[in-house]
């Protein structure tokens, strides 16, 4: 039975197992999905239990989709040009690095159909899932505007997002709100009120506290399953038709029943 993982911090709050697991199974392979928790000191050890074999496969989360890229032997032109890597696979035994997030964004956003073009796209947070967010919503001729707690030539701060109006979009790509800390917000429900819609890519809780404060709002649950879909692509060399929708669905019966 082949392996698959996770790569992250704190995973707790993570259902990449149960999707994943389920699209191994419609698609009848016969592999498992774990977590592998582990800090910045331990990522080179745990990339070669891939070199070596005991995994197949990595997913990467938060906070190492950039540090990773420094111990990868090759990486993709997307996974480049977006600078961050969220999928690992072994190909003659080279690490080779790639990233699933733009493709499930975009899937998401087709979907739930948000429309995003000649829109200002406020993009919370510029951290390794931002950046995939940022081309979607370019290659979509969107007008994108990246807000940071800092200021620099290529963002504004929090406290300069006073003029948000009712065709405003706002994405969020901070894990604030994210399980456990379901209370917070990384903007006040004055100012989100005021967009036309909400995406957050948080999952776990299934309505953000961001999210409860606009009246149109998703979570980034099917942005997760198709970019899970997309890595086992990249792991098989192989593309699988799957519904998603059915495994979207699934996942969210068995968070309910939790």
């Amino acid at each position: 039975m082949k392996k698959f993982a996770l790569l992250g911090e704190h995973l707790s709050h993570s259902y990449s197992p149960l999707i994943h697991n389920k699209l191994f199974k419609l698609k009848n392979l016969n592999c498992k999905y774990e977590l592998l928790e582990c800090n910045s000191s331990e990522l080179e050890m745990i990339l070669n239990k891939l070199r070596e074999g005991e995994y197949s496969g990595y997913n990467v989360t938060i906070p190492y989709k950039k540090e990773v890229m420094k111990y990868l032997d090759k990486i993709s032109d997307e996974a480049l040009f977006i600078g961050s890597v969220n999928t690992i696979k072994l190909e003659e035994d080279k690490l080779v690095g790639y990233n699933t997030d733009y493709f499930g964004f975009m899937y998401e956003l087709e979907y739930f159909g948000v429309n995003v073009e000649n829109k200002n796209c406020y993009v919370l947070g510029t951290g390794g899932a931002s950046l995939a967010i940022v081309k979607v919503l370019k290659d979509l001729n969107a007008n994108v505007i990246s807000v940071s707690r800092t200021k620099s030539d290529n963002t504004i701060t929090y406290e300069e997002l006073n003029n948000i109006n009712s065709e405003d979009i706002i994405i969020n790509t901070t894990p604030l709100g994210m399980y456990p800390n379901i209370n917070d917000s990384p903007l006040s429900k004055d100012i989100t009120s005021k967009a036309k819609c909400v995406v957050d890519i948080i999952f776990n809780p299934s309505t953000t506290k961001l999210m409860s404060y606009n009246k149109v709002s998703y979570n980034g649950l099917m942005m997760l399953v198709a970019q899970a879909d997309k890595a086992e692509d990249i792991w098989f060399n192989q593309t699988n038709q799957i519904d998603l929708n059915e495994v979207l669905e699934y996942t969210k019966e068995v968070i309910k029943g939790e």
